[in-house]
C-alpha cells in the first residue's frame, strides 16, 4: 500500500502541474469503477462456488491417485526385497546342498576306494594261499616221485651190488630208512 499512496502522490503532484490532466488518466470514472467491482465480485463468486470446488476435487482425485501410486510403488518394492532375499535364500540353500552333495559324493568315492582295495588284497591273499597250496601239493608230489625213483634206483643198486633181488616189503623198508636220512641232512 504504501507504493500506491506514493503513485497517487506522484500523480497528484503532477496533475497540480500539468492541470489535473494527470490523476484522471489514473482514476476511473466512479459508475465505471462501481460496475467494475459488481462485475469482479459476480466472476469472483460464480468462480468461487464453482470453478474453485471442482479445481479442489480434480486436486484431491491427482492426489489420491499419487498416493496409491507411492502405496503401490512401497508394495511392488517390498514385493521385490522379499523376492531377493528368497532368491537369495535358494542360492544359498542351493549352494550348501551342492557341497554336501560332493561331500557324500567323496565319502562314496573313498568308500568305495576302501572296498575295491579290500576286495584286491583278499583276492591277492587267496591267490597268494592257492599258490603256496599248489606249491606245497607239487612239492608233495614231487617228493613221493623222488622217493619212488630213489627207492627203484636204490634197489637196482642194491641188487647189481649185493647180486640178488629183494622183495617188496624189504625194499620198501629201505626205502623209507634211506629218505629219513636225506630229511635229516
Amino acid at each position: 500500500m504504501d507504493l500506491f499512496a506514493q503513485i497517487l502522490t506522484f500523480a497528484a503532484e503532477e496533475a497540480e502541474e500539468g492541470g489535473g490532466g494527470g490523476l484522471d488518466l489514473l482514476l476511473p470514472p466512479l459508475n465505471e469503477l462501481i460496475a467494475g467491482i459488481i462485475a469482479f465480485a459476480i466472476v469472483f463468486f460464480f468462480v468461487w462456488r464453482w470453478a474453485v470446488p471442482a479445481f479442489n476435487r480434480m486436486l484431491e482425485q491427482r492426489q489420491k491417485a499419487i498416493a496409491g501410486q507411492l502405496s503401490e510403488a512401497e508394495k511392488a518394492k517390498q514385493e521385490a526385497e522379499s523376492l531377493l532375499a528368497d532368491y537369495r535364500a535358494q542360492l544359498a540353500d542351493a549352494k550348501a546342498e551342492g557341497n554336501r552333495i560332493i561331500e557324500d559324493a567323496r565319502a562314496t568315492a573313498e568308500q568305495m576306494r576302501a572296498e575295491v582295495i579290500a576286495k584286491a588284497e583278499a583276492d591277492a591273499e587267496q591267490i597268494l594261499a592257492k599258490a603256496r597250496q599248489e606249491a606245497e601239493t607239487e612239492k608233495d608230489r614231487a617228493l613221493s616221485e623222488a622217493r619212488k625213483e630213489v627207492g627203484n634206483i636204490s634197489v637196482d643198486l642194491a641188487s647189481q651190488i649185493v647180486g640178488e633181488s629183494l622183495d617188496a616189503s624189504a625194499h620198501q623198508a629201505l626205502v623209507n630208512r634211506y629218505l629219513a636220512e636225506l630229511e635229516k641232512m
